[in-house]
């Protein structure tokens, strides 16, 4: 597949990082009080440890504004610096208005256009190619970034395939443009190329609560509004997309594997991330993983690990950072950061 042209970008730079986790753990050991499971069987074939579970009454839009305004922090921003604010989320605190809109209310970002997207674990990606399009016409020069989810809030913990896999939590970065002269500014993100391929939209999937099928008394026990997914057919094509998005981005870049510092992947499966390192001829340490203390946080995972990375000092001032997401839909995404 031959990758898209690159349209003429603003400068746009990643200046802060921010993330939030619950503090509730819920490990494998306790999964296997609660279903037919134990923390060998999940952790060999997931790489999960234990994941983040949100506290009651704690929605979606309270894990971005935290995530939010620790970014904000990180940057040196102000909330009414932010002009943009765009939530990547599958787990909106409700149909509308956008989770993007309380956010802003919590935070105080008075002067922000505000809307989510719903591009599932390929969100956050999705949201940071709007942002920069959105700075790139000039009108809106400071952005908060986030991939927030509540996915506790769709499992079925009745069925092991998919209530080991997922948590809660919450990553953001602020974006800003740079000025001409900065255009080697860092945090800078060179390129982005995303894809979908909606034939495949019912392998993972929420198929209730919806227009299509909403909850009534009839079909409630059923329990279609939870995650419904075809494990085997989602690892083959993650692989395969999530590579082919890799190198696409990165040849927009005008770059190659070899040049690439650090991956951050989407943090689904430690097999996937392992598979696509293997393909790209990267060594494991230079490949970040923190699947094992969140597990699968969806919009969050990228951010949320960015920041960590960011944090622990594995970002140093230009290296090349490939990020790279696989979702539902299908959606896929990746993006090439010059730190």
């Amino acid at each position: 597949m031959p990758a898209p042209s690159s349209p003429s970008f603003c400068a746009s730079s990643i200046i802060g990082t921010g993330s939030y986790m619950p503090d509730k753990v819920l490990t494998n050991d306790d999964l296997s009080k609660i279903v037919d499971t134990s923390d060998e069987w999940i952790t060999s074939r997931t790489g999960i440890k234990e994941r983040r579970i949100a506290a009651e009454g704690q929605a979606t839009s309270d894990l971005a504004a935290e995530a939010a305004r620790r970014a904000m922090e990180n940057a040196g921003v102000s909330a009414e610096e932010i002009k943009l604010i765009i939530v990547a989320t599958v787990t909106p605190d409700m149909f509308f208005p956008s989770t993007a809109c309380f956010v802003q209310k919590k935070l105080g970002a008075v002067n922000a256009v505000c809307f989510d997207i719903s591009a599932a674990c390929s969100g956050f990606l999705y949201a940071l190619q709007v942002a920069r399009h959105f700075i790139n016409t000039g009108n809106r020069t400071t952005a908060l970034v986030i991939g927030a989810e509540k996915l506790s809030s769709l499992i079925n913990w009745k069925d092991r395939n998919t209530c080991v896999l997922f948590g809660d939590g919450a990553g953001a970065v602020v974006l800003r443009k740079a000025a001409a002269s900065e255009s080697d500014a860092p945090g800078r993100v060179l390129s982005t190329v995303m894809g979908t391929d909606g034939t495949l939209a019912d392998v993972l999937k929420v198929p209730g609560g919806g227009s299509s099928c909403p909850i009534t008394a009839e079909n409630v026990e059923s329990r279609p509004n939870t995650i419904h997914m075809e494990g085997r057919e989602t690892f083959k094509h993650a692989v395969t997309r999530m590579l082919e998005a890799s190198q696409q981005a990165l040849e927009m870049a005008g770059l190659s594997a070899s040049d690439v510092s650090l991956v951050i992947p989407h943090q689904a499966n430690a097999r996937i991330i392992s598979a696509i390192a293997e393909r790209l001829n990267l060594p494991p340490e230079r490949v970040f993983m923190n699947l094992d203390k969140y597990g699968n946080t969806s919009a969050a995972t990228i951010p949320v690990a960015l920041d960590e990375a960011n944090k622990a000092g594995r970002l140093k001032p230009g290296d090349v950072v490939l990020l790279v997401a696989f979702g539902g839909g299908f959606t896929w995404a990746s993006s090439v950061v010059r730190w």
